[in-house]
């Protein structure tokens, strides 16, 4: 098959720019819907990234996607768990949910659509999302494209491995806990969480419903994250909470560096802690700052840690179980099968499915002051910088971490992913924003992104910041460094 690029210049383009060849004829999205399914196939028999490609989309990008829009039919893959697309399976990394496939499509779905976005794909997820790794062997085990020994870390995992690997240059991800800032911290992407109310979840729920849990993008480049929040942004009809757009679409904000910012620095978050050589990257990384002008130093949210990771996995247990009683409700089963779903999810469904509501009362006490915390501390500080996690990325078949853990309490098996996961989790409670950024690098080779919040709302001023460093690196994002796995490798 010949390809419209080689894959030197594939992978030099964002989505921007693809969007930008096809306008001007140089391309059409239908050939760079077929790069893309080269590109998969190319690597994906070394990571398990993509699950499946669709041939329809790939030959009929117009019957997918309006080339209108601001993407003009620009290749994108989507997360197998957040929305769905009429008659696509969406199997959520499940044995359980093999075959399933969506009679609808979600608003969200929409949105890419219109947004000019043909979606072409869908890639690996762990089941329901729920930890950090898609590394089930009956389902698939995903791999990083730095090092294949390691893992890609997740919830987005396939989406971080296609990204780093060359096969996109924008993909779609969901972010409940750090889901999409740890796999682009760990693979060399940038990762945006944006603040609550920015990207819809309607129709089958709403981010009150779902407190935590939110969709977005990873991508190579900071104008292709504004992008995708400028087009796919808003709220369907009827949504439980106001849904809001910043006076200056993102596209043109990171256009002019900020401010001088006052950024703190911090990685002792209650009783979790970075190894030193992180503390060391991110020392470093704050000298970087100070040398583009901005005031940086040590400083920490008055919050309560222990409280807030108690409520957050108050909120996880509940909210997956009853995802998980949804979905036996719907097959009339009264239990979930062992040899279908995986051990930890089914210790969350037992702990989870009779909550109280004084239980989740509680809980949404802890949000409310801890949100409140973080607000008062944003008042005399722009942003917090910590390292994306505490301990280095795993290798493929560390379990305690997975759903596939033998772990007997699922109190023990989430309070140790806290400690290896410390500081993203917190954002999603809060509703604030958090970026991830490929500015360092972990001793065993891979990167390690650092991770910038700010207050709700302040997603355009990490933007900013973003494009700011972006510039003085001229693009050079992981030191310019290439994957060990990646399209442009024989």
């Amino acid at each position: 098959m010949t390809l419209a690029m080689s894959w030197d210049e594939w992978a030099a383009h964002d989505a921007v720019g693809l969007a930008q060849r096809v306008r001007k004829g140089d391309v059409t999205a239908a050939e760079l819907a077929r790069q893309m399914a080269a590109a998969a196939a190319k690597v994906n028999p070394e990571l398990s990234a993509i699950v499946e490609t669709f041939d329809d989309a790939i030959a009929d990008p117009a019957a997918n996607a309006d080339l209108e829009g601001p993407f003009a039919g620009a290749p994108f893959l989507v997360k197998d768990l957040g929305p769905t697309y009429k008659g696509r399976l969406q199997e959520q990394g499940s044995l359980f949910m093999r075959g399933n496939r969506p009679q609808s499509d979600t608003y969200l779905a929409g949105r890419i659509r219109r947004a000019g976005l043909n979606v072409i794909g869908r890639t690996t997820t762990p089941e329901f999302g729920v930890c950090s790794s898609a590394e089930n062997p009956a389902v698939y085990v995903t791999r990083n494209p730095w090092d294949t020994e390691y893992t890609t870390c997740g919830s987005s995992a396939g989406a971080g491995a296609a990204l780093a690997s060359g096969v996109a240059p924008l993909v779609h991800g969901s972010d409940g806990g750090g889901s999409i800032r740890i796999p682009a911290g760990v693979n060399g992407g940038i990762g945006l969480k944006t603040t609550r109310g920015t990207f819809s979840i309607a129709p089958a729920m709403s981010d009150i419903t779902g407190f935590v849990s939110t969709q977005g993008a990873l991508s190579r480049t900071v104008r292709d994250s504004a992008a995708f929040v400028d087009a796919c942004r808003g709220g369907a009809p009827g949504e439980f909470m106001p849904y809001w757009t910043p006076p200056v679409p993102y596209g043109e904000l990171i256009q002019r560096d900020p401010g001088r910012l006052r950024i703190a620095l911090s990685h002792e978050w209650g009783d979790y802690r970075a190894i030193p050589h992180f503390v060391a990257e991110l020392e470093r990384v704050g000298r970087f700052l100070e040398g583009l002008g901005h005031h940086v130093e040590w400083a920490l949210p008055p919050v309560d840690f222990r409280a807030a990771f108690a409520a957050q996995t108050t909120c996880y247990i509940s909210n997956f179980a009853e995802v998980i009683q949804g979905m036996l409700r719907a097959r009339d089963l009264a239990r979930p099968p062992a040899d279908l779903i995986e051990p930890i999810n089914i210790l969350i469904w037992e702990a989870g499915r009779d909550l109280s509501y004084h239980e989740r009362h509680k809980m949404q006490g802890v949000f409310n002051t801890t949100a409140r915390a973080f607000g008062a501390f944003f008042e005399d500080w722009d942003v917090i910088l910590t390292p994306i996690f505490a301990k280095p990325t795993p290798k493929v078949g560390a379990r305690e971490y997975l759903t596939t853990s033998d772990s007997p309490s699922v109190l023990d098996w989430f309070a140790h992913l806290w400690d290896w996961f410390s500081y993203t989790p917190l954002a999603n409670l809060c509703g604030i924003p958090g970026l991830s950024l490929p500015l360092a690098r972990q001793e065993n080779g891979l990167p390690l992104g650092m991770q910038f919040q700010a207050k709700q709302t302040g997603d355009g001023l990490l933007l900013q910041l973003a494009a700011q460093i972006e510039r003085a690196l001229d693009g050079k994002w992981n030191d310019g460094r290439t994957p060990a796995v990646h399209v442009t490798r024989d």
